[in-house]
């Protein structure tokens, strides 16, 4: 993806860089201030969020498992003067990082590469401070579940929720398949009790949880947006660390509020 240009891996922007916070957290969950927190951008290589949480002040670690997106971030960090630390790794082993080192744990779409999120959750927990916060975004369960075309004007689910395989590939190539699956790699479905209860399990409260808008009204058929108007392709999640570290005026944990967990 890197040697063929994708979108997924273009250095930032300047003008993306003028607002970085904004360009970073148009819902207003980080407080309008990130200076001094320290970062850690998991999965997340490509030389974009990197730069974005360094130009807002941020102390920035970047582990990905690819050197070729590590290299973006090292080139478009060198370009604007940012210090980045740059770990080449696996998103299910932190070992390398100190525990609650993080202020923020900041997760783009990727846990769907690995089929278990909660060996994913656990490492984010480990080296997240309690207080700290944890935003991750993931493919939707149904998403990965449903059809790329419509078939008799509808979508339809293809593939079954309680599994532990990878999600087949899609059956033909579409506007939409090349938007949602990427050419050639392994993806597993993870269901809502493993992304949100695992996470609470974790050692973690949720705060928030939007489904990203990618629909549009007038879409045509068989398009993402237009898949989008019916199926939810993502989910983002807001959590933050359960526990308390005291003179922290960052932490804002809940306290004394009754949390319901099903049996």
């Amino acid at each position: 993806m890197t040697a063929a240009d994708s979108p997924l891996c273009r250095i930032v922007s300047d003008e993306e860089l003028k607002e970085p916070l904004q360009t970073v957290d148009r819902i207003g969950w980080l407080g309008g201030n990130i200076r001094g927190w320290k970062v850690l951008c998991l999965a997340a290589g490509g030389g974009r969020q990197s730069c974005l949480y360094a130009a807002a002040g941020a102390d920035v670690t970047v582990v990905d498992l690819s050197p070729a997106m590590l290299e973006l971030d090292r080139q478009a960090a060198a370009r604007r003067k940012y210090s980045v630390r740059l770990f080449e790794a696996s998103m299910d082993d932190l070992s390398m990082l100190d525990p609650g080192a993080f202020d923020l744990v900041v997760h783009p779409v990727s846990s769907c590469y690995l089929p278990d999120v909660t060996a994913i959750y656990a490492e984010v927990a480990r080296v997240t401070r309690p207080g700290g916060l944890y935003i991750s975004q993931h493919k939707s369960p149904t998403s990965l579940q449903g059809s790329m075309q419509r078939s008799g004007g509808s979508y339809e689910l293809r593939h079954d929720y309680y599994r532990t395989t990878p999600v087949p590939p899609p059956d033909t190539p579409s506007v939409a398949a090349n938007r949602l699956r990427e050419t050639g790699a392994v993806e597993f479905l993870h269901r809502w009790e493993e992304l949100i209860g695992g996470l609470c399990r974790s050692g973690f409260v949720v705060e928030d949880l939007v489904e990203p808008m990618h629909a549009a009204a007038d879409a045509a058929p068989d398009t993402f947006a237009d898949r989008a108007r019916v199926i939810a392709p993502y989910v983002r999640i807001k959590a933050r660390r359960i526990g308390r570290s005291s003179g922290d005026s960052r932490e804002n944990t809940p306290s004394g509020s009754p949390i319901w967990l099903p049996q």
